[in-house]
């Protein structure tokens, strides 16, 4: 009785002495963590740092950048480490970085980064459009928090459920297509607006001049007209050779 109660003794303290230095990693950042997410703009810098807490000995950690190693200097490894992005750009905006223990890789922590950016729509731009032509109107509207986009002419909103207009957006470009241009209809300053909660509206607008529309001299179909004149001349004055020969025989 007296020997059971020692080994469930034991292997309470084992247990307890477990609980007491169970490892777990944590991540601090500059700027500080909201939610797991680390929010900052581009051309700043963001500044991690990884600590082992719990540990009864000295643990090597790792860090990885959306599942790739990030290389550390010796000194940079053990029990705290850190890692910067400097500077930040908008590419880096969803990168996962992790830190966990070299020997358990269960044990772990991770932070995604958030860089907020406003569209770059381009420069305004002037357009001259052959009528009954087709035009296409383009904007970078990539951006984070994606941006919502409307098209203007005017500055009227335009009515999107005629068959002359076309738009598309894959959060990286909006176009706005016109097809059968019209100088009466559609000449005149077009726009895109993208509306961001981060940066407010941006535009940029198109000055589309209508002209009418220039004949094409069908180049081809005339050097082909050319060429079965001359081959039927030639044909002609060879199947008559003999004739025409003749007018210059002496009697």
């Amino acid at each position: 009785m007296r020997h059971s109660f020692r080994i469930q003794f034991i292997l309470l303290v084992l247990v307890c002495a477990c609980g007491v230095y169970s490892a777990n990693v944590t991540i601090q950042s500059n700027p500080p963590i909201n939610g797991g997410f680390v929010q900052t703009t581009p051309q700043q810098t963001v500044s991690l740092t990884c600590t082992v807490d719990n540990s009864a000995v000295a643990e090597e950690l790792q860090w990885f950048r959306n599942g790739q190693e990030v290389s550390l200097n010796d000194g940079n490894r053990l029990n705290t480490s850190h890692v910067c992005v400097e500077p930040v750009t908008r590419e880096d905006s969803g990168v996962i970085f992790t830190c966990q223990l070299r020997s358990d890789a269960s044990v772990k922590a991770s932070i995604q980064l958030e860089v907020q950016y406003p569209p770059t729509l381009g420069d305004d731009e002037e357009m001259w459009v052959e009528e009954k032509s087709d035009a296409v109107l383009s904007c970078d509207v990539r951006a984070y928090p994606p941006v919502s986009v409307v098209w203007k002419k005017e500055d009227e909103l335009l009515d999107l459920s005629t068959s002359t207009y076309r738009t598309s957006n894959n959060g990286i470009t909006a176009t706005l297509s016109i097809s059968n241009v019209k100088q009466d209809v559609h000449q005149g300053v077009f726009s895109c607006e993208a509306n961001s909660t981060f940066s407010g509206v941006t535009k940029k607008s198109f000055s589309i001049t209508v002209v009418d529309r220039k004949m094409k001299f069908p180049l081809g179909p005339a050097i082909a007209g050319v060429v079965v004149i001359l081959l039927t001349i030639l044909l002609a004055t060879i199947s008559r050779w003999e004739k025409i020969m003749k007018c210059f025989k002496k009697d």
